[in-house]
């Protein structure tokens, strides 16, 4: 328990905007599921570089770089647990016990459930807890923070921005998710790719990858040319989605979320082109004219 506490304790630091959630494995690489939200539930989540069990940053991070420029990763304060990972503690063992055949999702989906509807008196005695720990935690900061140098304090801090701003991409994203935002168009590639990739020689994703590539590169325009069209019909099949979508975010008050009519009215490269060509034309057609009446 000692191990999923620590791993829990940072998962905490992930804030409240993305919820908290259990770890499901031990070292390097490990998965952590968060509960999202208010309710119950889940997503995964990407591993971190895990350093003596708790997730520390991503590899080759700029706080990773600063840790390891004379700041121990144990020196900096673990952040306190919060209510409902205190409450995930203390009743994970009974549960496991009552659901022996639960997954660890399903598990995890039972003890967001419970919490949910737990009498907030109940929930009072683990909130006074974070409390409590949450004071100790702010002066051992101010303590750890106060012998990093500039060049470390500016590196941690750029981090964080960098880790707030995906959480908030992560959430915007998942708001649109929920709102049933139409996919966006595939390019000629990507359908190239998604047809090929299971027969494509390669021991690994990324070698398939640069290989479909590479055969891609390679394919003459008139081989290429029935890709390219079926990317031109799902362009139309995005277009007409995205209209009725954006007039039922209007009818839901939702305006924000709808283009702009620079966005809605922008001109495919290909379009562009021709028209600036159609327009030299033009010009050098009308100098001619003014030169002949002058004469």
């Amino acid at each position: 328990m000692a191990a999923a506490a620590a791993l829990l304790g940072r998962a905490a630091g992930l804030g409240p905007g993305l919820g908290l959630g259990l770890s499901l494995g031990a070292g390097a690489g490990a998965r952590r599921l968060l509960r999202c939200g208010t309710g119950s539930g889940l997503r995964e989540w990407g591993a971190g570089t895990l350093l003596d069990g708790a997730v520390v940053c991503k590899a080759g991070g700029a706080a990773e770089q600063c840790l390891s420029r004379g700041i121990s990763s144990n020196q900096r304060p673990k952040r306190p647990l919060t209510a409902y990972l205190r409450f995930v503690i203390d009743n994970r063992p009974a549960f496991r016990e009552k659901n022996p055949e639960s997954s660890n999702l399903e598990l995890i989906k039972k003890l967001a459930c419970a919490w949910k509807d737990l009498p907030a008196s109940q929930k009072q005695v683990y909130e006074e807890a974070r409390k409590i720990d949450w004071k100790r935690y702010g002066e051992q900061m101010a303590a750890y923070k106060a012998q990093l140098t500039p060049a470390q304090a500016a590196a941690l801090k750029e981090e964080r921005r960098k880790q707030v701003a995906k959480r908030r991409s992560i959430r915007a994203k998942r708001e649109l998710n929920l709102l049933g935002k139409p996919k966006r168009a595939r390019s000629g590639f990507n359908i190239f790719l998604s047809e090929n990739f299971q027969e494509s020689e390669g021991i690994s994703p990324v070698a398939k990858l640069k290989k479909l590539f590479d055969t891609w590169q390679k394919l003459s325009t008139s081989q290429k040319q029935p890709y390219l069209q079926l990317a031109e019909d799902d362009k139309v099949r995005y277009e007409n989605e995205m209209k009725s979508w954006e007039a039922k975010m209007i009818e839901l008050g939702r305006e924000d979320l709808v283009r702009s009519k620079k966005q809605r009215l922008k001109k495919k490269p290909a379009e562009t082109a021709k028209q600036a060509e159609t327009a030299k034309a033009s010009s050098g057609g009308n100098k001619a004219k003014l030169k002949k009446s002058e004469e």
